[in-house]
């Protein structure tokens, strides 16, 4: 079981945006991973990416290029 840290996790508004937002990180190296979404948070679908607290701005551009909208951003345990 993994320790539980302070991070980022992004959630989106359908499992189509997730989706699309790993694959074009992984394209462009970007920190992170899809997770479900943690219980404290709720969101339109059941992913969410999790990064680094540091990766906030590399996400958020990412984001704006790819033009997916994000549900929202959340700093929770994870």
């Amino acid at each position: 079981m993994r320790k539980k840290e302070l991070k980022l996790v992004i959630t989106f508004h359908t499992t189509a945006d997730a989706i699309a937002f790993e694959k074009v990180c992984k394209a462009q190296n970007v920190e992170g991973r899809l997770i479900p979404v943690p219980r404290a948070i709720t969101a339109g679908c059941g992913l969410a990416w999790c990064a680094g607290l540091g990766c906030k701005e590399a996400i958020k551009e990412v984001l704006q290029k790819a033009g997916i909208d994000e549900e929202a951003l959340h700093e929770c345990m994870v």
